[in-house]
């Protein structure tokens, strides 16, 4: 006598594998946009850090024109003279957004706010396209 499985006992899996996946699925497809959220809070937060840092060692923010890039790059030798060698930030590259897009930095008189544009890359947007700001952050 072949041991094996009836086609009735086949089914029966794959209806029960078909139920589980429609439940769990749901719960998963938000996840990866809820991550990158909050990714970019997180790389926004560092990039925090190392602004504040530049604000020790130099008295002010960089200017909103000299930007993010004033992290690795020192924008103007003559005002910044306690600019360290390496930069603010490790490594030569300013990190990107998860959606590949920069982050922008904007000098508000005595502080900063840096913005995403999130998935949509556009300004604006709402639910998953809205743009992210670090004031927002949690």
């Amino acid at each position: 006598m072949k041991k094996g499985f009836t086609l009735i006992e086949l089914m029966v899996v794959i209806i029960i594998l078909g139920l589980l996946a429609s439940l769990v699925m749901p719960n998963l497809i938000g996840q990866s946009e809820q991550a990158k959220r909050k990714l970019t809070c997180v790389q926004m937060h560092a990039l925090s850090d190392a602004l504040k840092s530049f604000k020790i060692a130099n008295s002010t923010y960089p200017t909103t024109l000299e930007g993010l890039g004033a992290l690795i790059t020192n924008p103007n030798p003559t005002l910044y003279t306690s600019f360290p060698s390496n930069g603010f930030i490790d490594g030569k590259k300013l990190p990107t957004d998860p959606w590949k897009s920069s982050y922008i930095y904007v000098q508000i008189s005595d502080s900063f706010d840096i913005i995403s544009l999130g998935a949509d890359k556009k300004e604006g947007g709402s639910d998953e396209s809205a743009d992210i700001k670090l004031s927002t952050c949690e």
